[in-house]
C-alpha cells in the first residue's frame, strides 16, 4: 500500500480510530493484522516468505538464550543469519549473479552454464516468483525487515536484548505496517518494549505526528514527485539531452531522492507517533553536511548505523590500524552499494563513497601532521557544505541509471563537465515551472535549516498550518500515486 494514496489515508484514520478504542490485547492483534494486509495489498504470496523468517528468527532467538554452550550458540546464530541472508540473495542477486558469470563466460567464448529460475522451480511456484522475462520478483522491502529480522537475534547473541517470547509481538516487530517497507530500519531494544506498552491517547503526540506526516506528504507529491518529471525526462534518454540538461536533472534528482525517502521517513515515524510509538530519526538536513562523513551521519540513519554496528566494527573497526579502518570503511561502503540493488552502478556508488571518505581521513592525517587545521565556520565551512553536495551528487548518477549499463553514467559525466553555458536547456516544464521547482528546493532548504521540526503546541496554529499544508499539497501535488524509490531495496 502506498502513502501517497486514498487507500492508505483511509486505512490510517480507520487502523488508528480503531487503536485506541482496544485494549492492550486487541491492540497488538490489531496492528499485526492490518501489517499483514498493508504488505499483502502488494502481492499476498509474498507474506509467506515473511512469515517464514519470522518462525525461524523468533525460535532462533529463544534457543540463542537457552543455550549456554557458545559453538552451540554460534550455530543457532549462523543458522538464522544463513536463513534470512539467503532468501534475500536468492531474490535480490541471483539474476545479478546469474547475468555477470555468464557474461563472464560469454566473454572468453564460453557457455552459459547458469539457467533462468524458469528452469529449477516448478510452474506452480515460478508463476508468482518469477516474471515474463525470467527474473526472480523481489518482495517488497525485503532488504529493510531482513535487516531488522538480523539485528534481533544478533542483540540476542551478545546479551544486549532478552529472547522475545510472545511470538505475535516478534512478528510485529518485524511487520509493524509503518516502517515494513522502507524503514526505518529499527532495533529490538527500541521497539519490542514499546510493543509491550499500552500507550493512552495524547492529543499532542498526535498533533506532532499528523504535523509530520503532513510534511512528508509535501515532500513526496509535491517536491519529490515534481522534480521526478524533469529528471525522469532528461534520464530517460541521456543520449538526447545537452550537460546543461544533465546537470540540471542530476541536482534535482539530489533532491527528488532526498525527498521521496526522507517523506516517506517522515509519514512511517509521524503513523508510529501519532499511536505513541517512538520510531528513530532516518535523515538530519544531510545536505547541510560540511564532509562525506558528516553526510553519512544525516542521511538514511538507521542503515549507516546498522552497517556501523553489525558490519565496520565486527570487521575490527578502527582498533586493528589504520589500514584496517580504512579497508573496513571501503567494505562497508561497497556492501552498502550492493545493499540497495544488483547493478554495477550500485557497487559504483558506494566504491566511490568509500573512496571519499577514506581519502577525507587520509587528508585530515595529512593535514593535522603538518599542523594545518580547516576552519569550521565561516565562508570555508559553505565551500565544504559545496564541495560535499558536488561529490555526493556525483555519486547520484551512478545510483539513477541503476538498469542502465555504467557507460551510460560515465557519458552523462562527461557531457556534464563539458558542458557549454550557451545549451539551451531540454525538459517538460516552461520557465515558470522550473522556476517554482528551484522555490521548492530554496523553500526545503531554509525550512529544515531553521526549523527541523514544527511545534504544534499552539493548537490553533497547528490547525491552520495543518489544513494549509494539506491543501498545498492537494493543490501543487503531482497526484499519480508514484511508488517510493526506496520500495525496490
Amino acid at each position: 500500500m502506498l502513502f501517497n494514496s486514498i487507500h492508505f489515508i483511509l486505512f490510517f484514520i480507520v487502523v488508528t480510530l480503531a487503536y485506541f478504542s482496544l485494549s492492550w490485547r486487541g491492540r497488538w492483534i490489531l496492528l499485526l493484522a492490518t501489517s499483514c494486509y498493508f504488505y499483502m495489498v502488494f502481492k499476498p504470496a509474498f507474506i509467506l516468505i515473511l512469515f517464514g523468517t519470522i518462525v525461524i528468527d523468533y525460535y532462533a532467538g529463544i534457543w540463542i538464550a537457552k543455550t549456554e554452550d557458545k559453538k552451540r550458540r554460534q550455530l543457532l546464530l549462523v543458522i538464522s543469519l544463513i536463513s534470512n541472508i539467503g532468501i534475500l540473495a536468492f531474490f535480490k542477486y541471483y539474476d545479478f549473479g546469474r547475468g555477470s558469470v555468464n557474461d563472464l563466460l560469454n566473454f572468453f567464448d564460453l557457455r552459459s552454464i547458469v539457467p533462468p529460475l524458469t528452469r529449477l522451480l516448478p510452474a506452480s511456484v515460478s508463476q508468482w516468483m518469477v516474471n515474463g522475462a525470467g527474473e526472480v520478483l523481489l518482495p517488497i522491502g525485503l532488504s529493510f525487515h531482513t535487516f531488522q529480522a538480523m539485528s534481533y537475534t544478533i542483540e540476542v547473541y551478545r546479551g544486549n536484548q532478552k529472547p522475545e517470547h510472545h511470538f505475535g509481538i516478534y512478528a510485529l516487530y518485524v511487520m509493524f505496517y509503518p516502517q515494513l517497507v522502507a524503514g526505518p530500519i529499527e532495533r529490538p531494544q527500541n521497539m519490542l518494549h514499546q510493543f509491550h506498552s499500552y500507550f493512552k491517547y495524547d492529543f499532542e503526540q498526535v498533533k506532532a505526528g499528523l504535523m509530520q506526516m503532513a510534511f512528508g506528504m509535501f515532500k513526496k507529491i509535491v517536491i519529490a514527485d515534481r522534480l521526478a518529471e524533469v529528471v525522469n525526462h532528461v534520464y530517460d534518454n541521456p543520449a538526447e539531452q545537452n550537460g546543461i540538461s544533465l546537470l540540471i536533472a542530476t541536482v534535482f534528482f539530489a533532491f527528488q531522492i532526498y525527498c521521496d525517502f526522507s517523506g516517506y521517513s517522515d509519514i512511517a515515524i509521524g503513523a508510529g507517533r501519532v499511536m505513541g510509538f517512538t520510531l528513530m530519526d532516518n535523515f538530519r538536513s544531510p545536505y547541510e553536511s560540511a564532509s562525506i562523513a558528516e553526510f553519512w551521519g544525516r542521511w538514511h540513519i538507521s542503515l549507516s548505523t546498522w552497517f556501523k554496528d553489525y558490519l565496520y566494527i565486527p570487521l575490527g573497526g578502527n582498533r586493528k590500524g589504520e589500514y584496517t579502518k580504512y579497508r573496513n570503511q571501503f567494505i562497508v561502503f561497497l556492501v552498502s552499494g550492493l545493499w540497495h540493488g544488483t547493478s554495477w552502478n550500485y557497487v559504483i556508488w558506494g566504491g566511490l563513497h568509500g573512496t571519499y571518505q577514506v581519502t577525507a581521513a587520509l587528508r585530515d592525517k595529512w593535514l593535522k601532521k603538518s599542523g594545518m587545521a580547516i576552519p569550521q565556520n565561516g565562508f570555508l565551512k559553505i565551500l565544504s557544505i559545496i564541495f560535499t553536495f558536488i561529490l555526493v551528487t556525483i555519486a547520484w548518477v551512478f545510483f539513477r541509471n541503476d538498469k542502465a549499463p555504467v557507460e551510460r553514467s560515465f557519458t552523462i559525466l562527461q557531457k556534464i563537465f563539458t558542458l557549454s553555458w550557451q545549451e539551451t536547456l531540454h525538459t517538460p516544464f516552461n520557465a515558470v515551472e522550473m522556476c517554482f521547482c528551484v522555490f521548492l528546493i530554496v523553500f526545503l532548504l531554509v525550512k529544515e535549516h531553521f526549523y527541523q521540526t514544527i511545534s504544534t503546541k499552539n493548537t490553533t496554529a497547528f490547525y491552520v498550518l495543518f489544513s494549509s499544508i494539506a491543501f498545498l499539497t492537494y493543490f501543487f501535488g503531482v497526484v499519480t500515486e508514484n511508488q517510493f524509490i526506496y520500495f525496490q531495496f
